[in-house]
């Protein structure tokens, strides 16, 4: 059975014991201290419109080493079209991801309203953050996620030019770099980032990873 959390009480089991599909509890809510204490022990929610919150860690866990990232030269050649931004229109990134999972999934997205505005949150308390691609002064492209300790957890990206996307995330590699993050969660696998350098590890290892670095809180320098 997988336990139902308590919306009064801000605990999760430990993400070992998560079910085989890597879900570990459901139910709760999304204020801000629940993901917060859900990021820090390597679990997030995820789930579609109409159903109960559902809080995962999935084991393999899929991640981004910074100096595993390709650059390629055609990437590189595209990246100089654009311009970037950090944090100037987060509501916006996280409304145009919701739009393009929606048109992907047939009408329907995990980012619904409520998630929306939990991250939006976030994002006013400096939790959360993201990166914006332009193209003639237009926002074209972006993605956001949660910092964690020397962590980036990716949540998700769009992107409405060839490239806009995967040029925003070799942006967030670059700053993270030199920041001196550690590597970016991308939580499950997708040939995408797989095709950027990403990896699958096992959730032990991403675990104790994690909390190493969650002890070393990074700074977001802009």
């Amino acid at each position: 059975m997988i336990p139902q959390l308590n919306k009064y009480e801000l605990t999760f089991p430990h993400p070992n014991s998560a079910s085989s599909e890597g879900i570990v509890a459901w139910g709760g809510d999304l204020n801000p201290t629940r993901l917060m204490l859900a990021y820090r022990n390597g679990i997030f929610p995820w789930y579609s419109q109409g159903e109960p919150i559902l809080w995962w860690s999935p084991n393999p866990r899929f991640i981004m080493e910074l100096d595993d990232f390709k650059l390629r030269k055609s990437l590189k050649k595209s990246m100089k079209k654009f311009t970037y931004k950090f944090d100037t229109a987060f509501e916006e990134v996280i409304r145009e991801c919701a739009n393009i999972n929606r048109k992907e999934q047939c009408g329907e997205t995990w980012i619904d309203e409520d998630m929306i505005e939990a991250y939006t949150n976030l994002f006013g308390m400096g939790f959360a953050h993201c990166i914006e691609t332009y193209y003639e002064g237009k926002l074209v492209g972006g993605l956001y996620g949660v910092v964690v300790g020397g962590v980036f957890c990716g949540e998700s990206m769009f992107s409405k030019m060839s490239d806009a996307s995967k040029s925003a995330y070799a942006i967030l590699v670059e700053h993270l770099k030199k920041s001196n993050f550690d590597f970016i969660d991308c939580q499950v696998y997708t040939e995408h980032l797989k095709s950027l350098g990403a990896k699958e590890v096992s959730r032990e290892y991403f675990l104790d990873r994690l909390y190493k670095v969650c002890m070393d809180e990074k700074k977001w320098i802009m």
